[in-house]
């Protein structure tokens, strides 16, 4: 019985080993690029490999910090993926509702149906988008781009808001309707606040994947004062002779604020699971 198991631990240790290591060449995947990223920031000379600013300065922040450059790329990602993110939550609300709370024939095909839109490619249905587009004149517009965007994050985010609202008791909004409130008093006043960490999810994950979309605002938005960041940051590849490695990394840093930031305001929702210990007495 020692036996094996002195022979067991050697190998149980050469796994764990082999584990870590793997681990950490995974995390060093995802680390060095962030280091580059902050360091080249700061480096007037950046170039393709780590090195450590000598000296560190705001010379590229100063470069890019122009209307044309940033600010109003960076106004029009907030107004699409802000708008987008608006329209995709409350369609999302509505529309899981009732797939939530009452059965129907046609649920079952609807969610699976909602479930294969969400691995739907967009360059598959971007063509025909752009012909009807042009006919009803939404092309370079921010409505019909916001209506788009929407559109795309809407499946997924269907699916989540709905698997959410699932946790919230009905009978909670029972004794609601016994009090004489709507469904939709019901929805406002007991649903969604018991979940709005489960809001606050989607809402993230919305327009985190709405704020790195470069393929619909590229293709739908055809002027230049219109464009998202997340475009023009294609575009300043573009527009120097040789790349400017520092001023690129100073606008990807700026670039990533605005989904930052809605996580640490956000984030507070996030820390509460749903508690219905007290709310529904046996």
């Amino acid at each position: 019985m020692s036996l094996s198991l002195s022979t067991r631990d050697p190998r149980r240790i050469r796994d764990k080993v082999a584990v870590n290591i793997a681990l950490v060449l995974v995390a060093a995947g995802f680390v060095i690029p962030l280091v580059w990223l902050l360091l080249a920031a700061f480096d007037a000379k950046a170039g393709v490999a780590v090195s450590w600013p000598h000296p560190w300065t705001f010379d590229n922040f100063d470069a890019i910090l122009t209307m044309d450059t940033t600010y109003r790329p960076m106004l029009n990602g907030v107004i699409l993926c802000g708008g987008g993110t608006l329209v995709t939550v409350l369609a999302s609300v509505l529309a899981a509702y009732p797939l939530s709370r009452y059965q129907f024939r046609a649920k079952r095909p609807f969610l699976l149906t909602i479930l294969f839109a969400t691995g739907l490619p967009i360059t598959a249905i971007m063509v025909p988008v752009y012909g009807l587009f042009v006919q009803v004149n939404l092309i370079d517009t921010f409505t019909g781009t916001i209506l788009f965007m929407a559109t795309t994050a809407l499946p997924i985010s269907i699916w989540l808001t709905k698997n959410f609202m699932d946790g919230v008791p009905i009978e909670l909004e029972q004794a609601a309707w016994t009090d004489g409130a709507s469904t939709m008093q019901g929805l406002r006043s007991v649903v969604l606040p018991l979940m709005w960490p489960g809001l606050a999810v989607v809402t993230i994950y919305t327009f985190i994947g709405l704020w790195g979309n470069f393929f619909v605002p590229f293709v739908l938005l055809a002027s230049n004062d219109r464009l998202p960041a997340s475009v023009s940051i294609y575009t300043f590849f573009g527009q120097y002779g040789q790349i400017v490695y520092g001023q690129l990394a100073a606008y990807s840093l700026l670039y990533s604020l605005p989904a930052v930031l809605l996580y640490l305001v956000l984030s507070r929702r996030l820390g509460g699971a749903f508690s219905f210990g007290g709310a529904v007495k046996g």
